[in-house]
């Protein structure tokens, strides 16, 4: 015991960084100002934007009254990338209000060069001067580095708030709370709540620009993989027109926010949303069909590409059966049995297996087999043993006048893997659940939450995986996307979006329970945490009302149920 002696008692806390050192500082201090501290340069020039405090997710802002060990988060980081699009909105939306006072701007969707769409009422466009006096007055504020503060008012003053800024859709959600506070943020004279943290002041948002576009504008802020210096402009009317189509469902649906959609869901309306939604899918998978059928005579050759849990599988499936009421005959060509030997499968950077390359798949032999199909030969079919990791061969296999070969896969837009192949005999296609309903108007919901979701609970139902399984592997998964699919998605002929309104309600039954489990401390608890706090603002549709999802829907690949699961296309 002879260790053990009297101590005074600290007003002092001690933080440790990564890197070995510890810092004391006097209880209350910030983690800004300790991050401050320690860095040999202003933290904003390192994009810094937010910490793990004992591995909880923490604003620079949040002042420490224990040690505690922090790592610091930028922009780079999926949490810090997240803070910063959500602070950059309220730097925008807040400036907006002095600059466009009583019009409210709305956040849309998301670009794929790191922006949101944004529109203000009625869908006026702004002129120059007025969008040269929205980018003058956030670069001022920025310069002046404003705190963003918070502040914790009454739920009714801040109901008003939100009715005073013409937000209706956040009025209405905020009104069912049970809490008689909320947490805002304020910015000067302007308040407003956004669902998740901030930078702590304006000064750290010195990258960004706007642009107009359509009918609206582009908020453009840096991407995640390259956090000092914002991407060039692309225009992307494909992906736009797909999200303006979606944004017009909402409206014949009448539920163009969550608010809506739970008010329908809980009034009688449950059946009507899912089997409208539905048959906005079935149309979509009707039209593809119809324009591969008029052009029978030469498409022989659809492929089929999107990013993890978009429902390809099921697509593919409904696809073909749309095909065969058209009087052509879908024969499927599975990607994966064109991998290589694993002794040939390319390595990634931790040395493990990268099946995800192209470089994994035997491209040379796919194309030859593909070039002797539409020639009319017959091939022997490869098969790919996972066990041995090794080729086998399989069935033989020749097409008709009224076949179409179908390819669903990670490189189905990849040019690389039809070269040789005339762009007249092919269709291609891309899927992803593109979601276009918000929260409110100035809190979206990213198309990777869904996707994710769907992901969590196909994968504890099915494969065995835990969410925090998924949520681990879930940054490797995205890493892929970003250089295997989304590169190529623009060769597509047509884009589908596979998402459906009223699926949040559905998978949030599911997805909870297994978030819940996720244990406290680990670094996947974070992303649970995010994803709770999301699905809290959801109504689980009716226990009873589960029946109303089609047997053939997408959203049967991910809960289970489905009626394709075994469907095979029979071969003569």
């Amino acid at each position: 015991m002879n260790h053990i002696h009297p101590a005074p008692i600290r007003d002092t806390v001690q933080v440790r960084f990564p890197n070995g050192r510890a810092y004391d500082g006097p209880k209350g201090t910030t983690i800004e100002e300790f991050l401050q501290y320690t860095t040999e340069e202003d933290i904003r020039k390192h994009h810094v934007v937010a910490a793990f405090c004992d591995g909880n997710l923490r604003e620079l802002s949040q002042p420490l009254m224990a040690d505690a060990r922090l790592v610091p988060v930028d922009i780079g980081d999926p949490d810090g990338a997240r803070i910063y699009r959500r602070s950059i909105s309220f730097l925008m939306v807040a400036a907006a209000s002095e600059v466009l006072p009583g019009q409210t701007i709305t956040i849309q969707h998301s670009m794929p060069f790191g922006g949101y769409y944004c529109e203000r009422p009625n869908n006026a466009k702004l002129t120059d001067e007025e969008l040269n006096s929205l980018r003058t007055r956030m670069r001022e504020l920025v310069e002046q580095d404003h705190p963003l503060n918070k502040i914790t008012i009454p739920l009714d003053e801040a109901l008003q708030i939100f009715r005073d800024n013409g937000d209706t859709e956040k009025a209405e959600l905020f009104a069912r709370r049970r809490k008689d506070y909320l947490t805002l943020y304020e910015l000067r004279e302007f308040r407003d709540y956004f669902h998740g943290f901030m930078v702590p002041s304006t000064g750290y948002l010195d990258t960004f620009e706007l642009h107009h576009y359509n009918d609206g504008f582009i908020l453009q802020f840096p991407r995640r993989h390259a956090p000092g210096i914002l991407q060039p402009f692309e225009d992307e009317p494909r992906l736009a027109k797909v999200f303006q189509d979606y944004n017009d469902w909402l409206s014949i649906i009448g539920v163009p926010s969550v608010a809506s959609l739970n008010y329908a869901l809980n009034n009688g309306r449950c059946q009507e949303v899912i089997l409208v939604a539905e048959a906005f899918h079935q149309r979509q998978l009707s039209q593809i069909a119809y324009e591969i059928a008029d052009r029978r005579r030469e498409v022989k050759l659809v492929m089929i590409s999107g990013p993890s849990s978009s429902g390809k599988t099921t697509f593919s499936k409904r696809l073909a059966v749309q095909l065969l009421a058209q009087g052509i005959h879908p024969v499927t060509i599975a990607m994966d049995n064109y991998f290589v030997n694993r002794d040939d499968t390319p390595r990634d950077e931790n040395g493990e297996y990268d099946f995800e390359a192209l470089e994994a798949v035997d491209v040379a032999f796919l194309r030859k087999q593909l070039g002797q199909l539409l020639s009319g030969e017959t091939i022997v079919q490869p098969t790919f043993n996972f066990l041995t990791g090794k080729r086998e061969w399989g069935s033989e296999l020749s097409i008709g006048p009224d076949h179409v070969i179908l390819i669903e896969g990670i490189h189905g837009l990849n040019p690389k893997l039809v070269e040789g192949v005339p762009s007249s005999a092919m269709y291609r296609i891309f899927i992803s659940a593109l979601t276009q309903l918000n929260l409110d108007r100035h809190n979206r919901v990213p198309t990777t939450d869904t996707r994710l979701l769907r992901r969590i609970v196909r994968d504890a139902a099915h494969r065995g995986y835990t969410a925090t399984d998924t949520i681990s592997r879930w940054p490797s998964v995205r890493r892929g996307e970003r250089f295997h699919i989304f590169p190529h998605q623009n060769n597509a002929d047509v884009f589908f979006n596979s998402a459906l309104v009223y699926e949040q309600s559905v998978l949030k039954a599911l997805a909870q329970p297994l978030l819940l489990q996720v244990e406290p401390g680990h670094p996947a608890r974070v992303e649970a945490n995010r994803l709770l706090a999301f699905l809290q603002w959801f109504d689980p549709i009716p226990s009873d009302a589960l029946d109303y999802v089609a047997s053939d829907s997408i959203l049967r690949e991910f809960i289970g149920g489905s009626i394709l699961d075994k469907f095979e296309i029979w071969r003569p």
